[in-house]
């Protein structure tokens, strides 16, 4: 069940709260690197005279120590705080890249060492956001609206991204681009971790254990099923390349994936402007099978009018299932390791991405492009099926949502007891 959010619990009033606005511009500032990166990484390369296979090979090192630093820094996050782990993070990731932008690719082992440096140490600080909206905004329906808010600017970055990506390079070179491009990202970062709200963020106290977030049976259910949910995407982007080479006009490519985002992007907006009542692992379920469903028109493969209109339809779930994610992953994550539960997120969705990317390839070449669409349907479904079967295991939170009388939030304000398990320490 859905309310219409009232006039002063909209996204203008998040934007209003102390830091909130500052905190968004400087995260989406600050991931800048990690968003455009695998698309900075090949047109460097293709501009110093690689080949394609080079550039794909960078890009897997990249996405697989991005993959591995992400979980590690975020616990970092939680035991250390957000100033000591992120901005030195975002530091030595730019120092790869920039190594990267002023060596070339003449040294292939230094290349290589390069990228992996730049994505071991790419910043948590998507995972941080989140971490920090509970002592910003305090009530609990702010929270939630934040994330969809969240999941919203991320489609706007990816779409920005790429853009300013490309006017950089025109303007100068692809290095001189990859330079400015992980600079932006430190003063993202920068301006994040002096914030009030960053700089006095502790996590709540943690059991020790090893497998940290990890522990919670609820958030490997989630991860399970995510894992599927960007396996999907990832073998959409193959196969709209897959579809534009079929037509012969390389731009339908640039304007499926805008459409996809443009899809994402207004579903998200009309989700979160909405209250929704009753579990959100619930309507978790729903939102993911409607993803599904509007994943399956997608391998009829019309004409390109209908193939932009069906892949504005295949986005419209995507945020709203991001948004409520977010949610879970806040009600089960054990106490103490919000930012690595959410690392874990970003983790596993890349992860299954770049899987999907490497099945839809050889589903086109086998059996055609209508086959790589078909594989997000069936991605879709798989993540479906992990939900349903891990229903019980999802239907019951234990992690940070448990109450905290002594949470005390930035600006002063007493939240209630039942938003989050992090405080804020002044």
């Amino acid at each position: 069940m859905a309310t219409e959010a009232p006039a002063h619990g909209g996204y203008r009033d998040i934007l209003r709260a102390p830091h909130a606005a500052r905190l968004l511009a400087g995260t989406l500032l600050g991931r800048l690197p990690s968003g455009v990166g695998p698309i900075a990484i090949t047109l460097f390369v293709r501009d110093q005279g690689g080949s394609y296979t080079l550039a794909g090979g960078l890009i897997a090192a990249y996405g697989v120590a991005t993959a591995l630093g992400q979980p590690l820094l975020g616990r970092a996050v939680d035991l250390k705080g957000q100033p000591r782990v992120q901005l030195p993070a975002a530091v030595l990731s730019a120092v790869g890249m920039a190594l990267l932008a002023l060596t070339g690719i003449g040294n292939l082992p230094l290349a290589y060492a390069a990228v992996v440096l730049a994505g071991l140490f790419t910043p948590p600080l998507e995972g941080g956001l989140r971490a920090l909206w509970p002592s910003v905004l305090g009530r609990e329906d702010r929270v939630h609206r934040a994330y969809a808010l969240d999941a919203v600017a991320q489609e706007v970055m990816f779409t920005a991204g790429p853009l300013l990506l490309t006017l950089l390079v025109s303007l100068w070179s692809p290095a001189a681009a990859l330079l400015v491009i992980n600079l932006l990202g430190v003063l993202g970062a920068l301006s994040v971790v002096l914030s009030e709200p960053s700089r006095t963020w502790r996590s709540a106290p943690r059991e020790a254990h090893w497998l940290g977030a990890l522990r919670s049976p609820g958030l490997l259910a989630l991860l399970g099923s995510f894992f599927f949910v960007g396996l999907a995407l990832g073998s959409i982007t193959v196969a709209a390349v897959a579809y534009a080479d079929d037509l012969g006009t390389p731009a339908v490519y640039g304007w499926l994936m805008a459409a996809l985002g443009l899809g994402a992007l207004l579903g998200g907006v009309v989700y979160g402007a909405r209250q929704w009542a009753g579990a959100p692992e619930r309507r978790l379920r729903v939102l993911v099978l409607l993803l599904a469903v509007c994943y399956l028109p997608l391998a009829l493969t019309p004409g390109p009018v209908a193939m932009t209109a069906l892949s504005v339809l295949s986005g419209v779930f995507l945020a709203p299932v991001l948004a409520c994610a977010f949610i879970v992953v806040d009600r089960h994550a054990p106490r103490g390791t919000v930012t690595e539960a959410f690392s874990w997120l970003v983790t596993t969705f890349g992860v299954g991405s770049a899987l999907g990317s490497a099945v839809a390839g050889p589903a086109v070449e086998l059996a055609g492009t209508a086959t790589g669409f078909a594989v997000a349907g069936a991605g879709g479904l798989v993540a479906l099926l992990v939900l349903v079967a891990t229903g019980r295991v999802l239907g019951a939170p234990t992690g940070s949502d448990t109450p905290v009388t002594d949470a005390r939030h930035a600006g002063g304000a007493t939240a209630p007891a039942a938003v989050h398990g992090e405080k804020n320490t002044h």
